[in-house]
């Protein structure tokens, strides 16, 4: 198991994380590898390719390569000053490379090969520089792997972490974990974080997540308006909340859906208008962790007149379950849509909130299993086609839905007794299966489905 929780809970900005988040970690980490020959360099050249190429205009992948390049990270960028800086290359055709060397450059310059995909993954990216003789000074090709994991040709990841006490690489493998130290699956989790983190630590970060989350969902209840790239699709979230907090009863349980919808659209408005988000295991499936878990705080009877303690005790086993379950997908299948469509990112998100539900619930590992496994099942073969290859239309209203089928896969799992026939494995491998089988013009391409059956005006 070389997947970590805060691998799969990443700090970064809407609208994507292999389309934004991605690319531009690739190329500040390009930019960084340049620290020693920075000054020789007069020429840049990008190319990216496939899925980054067909709709990297709706998702903000130029200006996210071109903020990488400057010296921009996602978890720290200040959005306005990155903006500024993006304008700044507009207006002068100078791009300063590593925040310091200027070199001619300007958005019209990045070559798009849409129709060519290279063979580690869909979303690929190649950066050139050059000194003013024209000698090649670098030339590397990252890719983009989802939930905003990047990688340069010739590795197979990121990063990986060092040993853990229980690796694991399937869910059988995590089960048998859990039956021989007589453990749950969270704990399990937090023993492999352990290796690498201290315990402090570990909740420090899990609360860091959490909060940002929580100001996410904040700044969707409150933003207005039409949401930006030429769609006019209309916020929702906030004048659904007004709604619901003018009931005498705001959180009577015949609204436990309203909520769930509402917090889910939210945070996928405020990731389609640009905003701070946390990858859940990815961007484009980011409000249904939160869904859920805000869910679980309002409507789990022991939850909902906790102590703090029992609160946020519950806050790090849900992240943790969660976690456990998003490492399965992203180890042995993917969490990519353009590599698997959206079965891989809303999908997989729903099966993490389902089974990290079960788990505050009371469920036993196997349980656990079972609703990730009932979530998953019900999402096979989902298709990423989003409308103008912008991450609104279905993306926002397919959060909520898929929020509600990880509650109602939840309930299921903790009413039966953790025996079933099909387990996660099998889903997992079907997912990735049907993935594979899937064309490509379903694999967030904008070439299918709902992306050439909507108008765009």
């Amino acid at each position: 198991m070389t997947v970590s929780l805060f691998d799969l809970f990443s700090i970064g900005i809407g609208p994507s994380s292999s389309h934004t988040v991605g690319p531009m970690r690739a190329a500040h980490a390009f930019a960084s590898g340049l620290r020693d020959d920075l000054e020789r360099v007069e020429t840049l050249e990008i190319d990216v390719y496939g899925s980054l190429a067909a709709t990297g205009e709706g998702h903000g992948t130029y200006d996210a390569i071109l903020a990488g390049l400057i010296g921009f990270e996602p978890e720290t960028v200040d959005t306005v000053a990155m903006r500024s800086s993006i304008q700044d290359v507009a207006a002068t055709g100078t791009l300063l490379l590593g925040g310091t060397q200027p070199v001619p450059f300007g958005l019209e310059s990045i070559r798009r090969h849409p129709f060519t995909v290279l063979d580690h993954h869909t979303n690929g990216m190649r950066f050139v520089v050059m000194d003013a003789a024209g000698s090649i000074i670098a030339d590397e090709t990252w890719f983009s792997l989802g939930g905003g994991f990047i990688a340069q040709e010739g590795q197979t990841a990121e990063a990986a972490s060092s040993a853990v006490p229980f690796p694991f690489s399937s869910a059988a493998e995590l089960l048998a974990h859990c039956d021989a130290e007589g453990i749950a699956i969270h704990e399990v989790m937090r023993r492999n974080e352990l290796a690498n983190h201290a315990a402090e630590e570990i909740s420090e970060r899990i609360s860091a997540i959490h909060s940002v989350m929580l100001e996410c969902i904040d700044n969707g209840l409150r933003g207005d308006g039409v949401l930006p790239g030429g769609l006019n699709v209309p916020r929702r979230a906030k004048p659904w909340y007004d709604a619901l907090m003018a009931d005498a009863e705001p959180f009577h349980a015949r609204l436990a859906t309203d909520w769930l919808n509402v917090v889910a659209l939210a945070v996928n408005e405020e990731n389609a208008a640009g905003g701070r988000i946390v990858t859940a295991p990815t961007n484009g499936a980011a409000g249904i962790i939160p869904a859920v878990l805000t869910y679980s705080l309002a409507y789990v009877p022991h939850l909902v007149n906790g102590t703090d303690a029992t609160r946020n005790d519950a806050v790090e086993r849900f992240f943790l379950t969660a976690a456990a379950i998003g490492s399965l997908y992203k180890e042995r299948a993917s969490i990519s849509g353009a590599e698997v469509g959206c079965q891989g990112e809303v999908g997989s998100a729903s099966s993490m909130a389902a089974g990290a539900l079960a788990e505050v619930l009371g469920g036993s590992p196997r349980q656990v299993e079972n609703a990730a496994e009932i979530a998953m099942e019900h999402n096979l073969g989902l298709t990423c086609d989003p409308v103008g290859g912008l991450v609104q239309i279905p993306c926002i209203e397919r959060n909520a839905i898929a929020s509600a089928k990880a509650v109602n896969a939840a309930t299921m799992a903790i009413r039966g007794n953790g025996e079933h026939r099909v387990s996660l494995d099998q889903v997992i491998e079907t997912m990735r299966q049907t993935g594979l089988d899937m064309h490509s013009k379903y694999k967030e391409t904008s070439r299918g489905g709902l992306a050439v059956n909507v108008v765009e005006c």
